[in-house]
């Protein structure tokens, strides 16, 4: 997860069409030759290994269900109710289209770059054309997103409008009409770096989409990829932060918003495996923007290391606030920081990578969700005694949300 590559090929190994299995055999000396002849060649090739073959075992897994149930249902009953499943998602789909109305979006980042997005509804045939003319093009950094990230993305967004209990399928797909410009920071061309794409601009992506239709103020906007290591450890972890508010709704203090979906290491578990400690981790206050309905809270995570290492820092929303909407306030964006040791502290950007020594400490300050609504204002009179109010007698006070 490097902060600053520039071309895929720095970011790991690329297997383009690759026989991982021949007649039943595991390609091991191929593999192993691929994984370490690359000029950044794997760390853990056992672990690759035992990727690999745990996806294929998975996949064998998956073949002898299939079949199974063929062989109890028949293959027509199968295929029956496949496409029921496509169907049935597909009208759940345009049913929640019908609800929906026109809009734009302008979706700014840190790096200067834009995700631009028109949805237009055609309410005859209840379908969407989401269309993303106007996307800065590819950059020279790693925030590229490939299009299947995009796709995915719109595909995300989409499900979560759906009331019904629907298993997510191509279906969902059928009534939306996707449009990334080629070259674009949505489609890149290779060799463009595109680790970030997956973990911060696909949440930039929601983000826009929700922004364009009204439903939902930003969330934290990004996943805050967080990763230190030697030559002998490496961990990565992605840190919470505050959600977006809506109609109705109040976004959430400390979750993984979106598709992050993944659990912290505890911190028992973190101390007892690597040379670090979690000097705190709690819930920021005040970082979510007011509203009639308020965005979630970040958090503050700091971790103090006990061995000398390199850490870095992959996030968004370090000088751009996640947006309120609709007179919601935005969300406070959030900071990164190095305290040294020797009490010196050293503001960092979106993303960095720095020398960490024994007894320097790693601050994250995580983004809080953007507000909904215009507050309700209540308007209290308190005798202060002459103390706050010009020239003495009663102040008033504007309390918001």
């Amino acid at each position: 997860m490097p902060p600053n590559s520039q071309s895929i090929l720095e970011e790991g190994i690329l297997f383009d069409n690759v026989q991982l299995v021949n007649q039943g055999e595991f390609c091991v000396e191929d593999i192993v030759d691929r994984l370490t002849s690359s000029p950044y060649p794997a760390r853990d090739v056992d672990q690759n290994l035992a990727d690999l073959q745990a996806q294929i075992a998975a996949n064998k897994k998956g073949i002898a269900e299939l079949q199974r149930m063929v062989n109890h249902y028949g293959l027509a009953t199968v295929q029956t109710y496949m496409q029921h499943l496509q169907d049935n998602a597909e009208e759940a789909v345009r049913r929640s289209i019908a609800l929906l109305k026109n809009g734009t979006f302008n979706y700014a980042t840190d790096q200067g770059h834009q995700i631009q997005v028109s949805v237009q509804i055609n309410q005859g045939d209840r379908t969407a054309r989401i269309d993303f003319t106007g996307t800065s093009p590819q950059q020279s950094n790693n925030l590229n997103a490939p299009l299947a990230v995009c796709k995915a993305a719109v595909l995300y967004v989409f499900r979560t409008l759906v009331e019904d209990d629907i298993p997510l399928n191509a279906g969902c797909l059928k009534p939306l009409e996707i449009i990334v410009p080629d070259g674009c920071m949505l489609n890149p061309n290779y060799p463009a770096a595109v680790v970030a794409g997956n973990v911060e601009t696909s949440q930039a992506i929601v983000n826009t989409l929700y922004g364009a239709l009204g439903m939902m103020a930003a969330s934290q906007g990004t996943m805050n990829n967080f990763t230190f290591g030697n030559d002998r450890y490496q961990y990565y972890e992605t840190i919470c932060g505050g959600s977006g508010a809506g109609p109705g709704f109040c976004g959430t203090d400390a979750i993984q918003t979106h598709m992050t979906n993944s659990r912290l290491t505890d911190p028992e578990v973190l101390e007892l495996r690597f040379p670090v400690l979690l000097d705190r981790f709690e819930i920021r206050s005040g970082s979510g923007g007011v509203g009639q309905y308020s965005g979630g809270n970040g958090v503050v995570r700091q971790i103090q290391f006990r061995q000398s290492m390199t850490a870095a820092i992959l996030s968004s929303h370090r000088s751009i606030a996640p947006f309120g909407l609709s007179g919601g306030r935005d969300g406070a964006i959030g900071h990164n920081a190095v305290l040294r040791a020797n009490g010196a502290v050293e503001p960092l950007g979106s993303s960095a990578e720095v020398s960490m020594e024994v007894g320097d400490r790693f601050v994250i300050e995580t983004p809080g969700g953007g507000g909904f609504g215009i507050a309700m204002v209540t308007i209290e009179e308190a005798d202060d005694g002459g103390v706050g109010a010009v020239g003495g007698g009663r102040s008033i006070a504007v309390i918001r949300g």
